[in-house]
């Protein structure tokens, strides 16, 4: 079945890759780009998430899926998309505006696919725990921790989130109660699979907090990273401890965090505890966060056209049946994945 897809923010360098992943895998697919300036084909759309009025390009071209990668802090796109009944998928928000945005779809009539994936790496974490799980509602705990590498091949994107949200306090999941942290606090050595070793993680709030509790109902829930250079990772702690960030301005903040190599690894491995056993499934992205990020876009919207799923509000691992993500995943060749007991 032919489908026409379209990816806003398909300009940016996750939107483009996953254009790339999108279309070599689906070449029946007609995928739409969307951005805010015009551009060189028929395919390429003006479409600016802060001007409902430029979104009528998506009804005129009879858009089948959408796919946001970029932030739409006031949620037009997806106003838009349960008003006219079309397929949503978003992998871009942040804790706070995706409880939001979440919080005004459930109060809504939905007639169509609606799916938050706004995860670490295109919201792959809770799948891959149902993947090897027999039963989510025996885990006491889960503790992910990822390697990130200034090296990595990244967008503005993350270093514009830290750079907003670092002087912000947000919870991890103690007993099922919110513990109120702050980033780049509380270091706990971990052992990085893939031969990184032993490095200090430190506090740091991604989505997966509140959709392992809040949804899963998994009482204890933490994330903390580190970085590849342990210097810039304890410096990073540092000005946390003197409060640095609170001072500096938002443009200054920005400056600490951008940081944009010609490519690296991506790494994140995921801790689930029951009463019985200790499990770690270890994730490898050979060429880093920006191609998992969009290879996991392109799966959840593979899932959709595919395969019968009701008009609901969905969470991205929420797709998936069994170990089928896994082995999705596994079968990429920049993906390496692997699990210890």
């Amino acid at each position: 079945m032919k489908s026409n897809i379209v990816i806003i923010g398909g300009n940016g360098m996750v939107g483009k890759t996953i254009a790339r992943i999108l279309s070599s895998r689906n070449p029946n697919s007609n995928i739409f780009i969307g951005g805010r300036k015009q551009g060189k084909t028929e395919n390429d759309l003006i479409i600016d998430v802060t001007k409902p009025q430029t979104f009528q390009s998506i009804l005129d071209k009879k858009i089948d899926v959408i796919i946001l990668s970029v932030n739409d802090k006031e949620d037009h796109v997806l106003r838009f998309a349960i008003e006219n009944k079309i397929d949503y998928l978003d992998i871009t928000k942040p804790t706070p505006d995706l409880t939001k945005a979440y919080d005004f779809a459930k109060k809504q009539t939905i007639n169509s696919r609606i799916v938050f994936s706004s995860g670490w790496m295109g919201g792959i974490v809770g799948g891959l725990i149902h993947s090897f799980s027999r039963q989510v509602k025996d885990i006491q705990s889960v503790d992910l921790f990822v390697y990130y590498s200034v090296k990595d091949l990244a967008g503005e994107s993350s270093a514009h989130f830290m750079a907003e949200n670092v002087a912000k306090p947000f919870v991890n999941y103690q007993n099922n109660k919110p513990v109120s942290i702050k980033h780049f606090l509380n270091a706990e050595p971990f052992e990085f699979s893939f031969g990184i070793g032993k490095r200090q993680a430190y506090n740091f709030d991604v989505p997966d907090l509140y959709i392992l509790n809040q949804i899963e109902k998994i009482p204890n829930v933490s994330v903390k990273m580190t970085y590849n250079s342990k210097f810039i990772t304890w410096l990073l702690g540092a000005f946390q401890k003197i409060k640095l960030y609170n001072i500096l301005s938002l443009k200054e903040r920005k400056m600490v965090f951008a940081s944009s190599g010609n490519g690296d690894q991506s790494v994140f491995e995921i801790v689930i505890k029951t009463n019985s056993e200790t499990k770690k499934i270890s994730l490898q992205s050979t060429k880093g966060q920006a191609e998992l990020t969009a290879l996991s876009a392109v799966l959840h919207t593979e899932e959709l056209l595919k395969n019968n799923h009701d008009n609901k509000i969905y969470f991205s691992h929420q797709l998936y049946q069994g170990s089928s993500l896994y082995e999705s995943l596994k079968a990429y060749e920049t993906i390496n994945i692997q699990v210890t007991e």
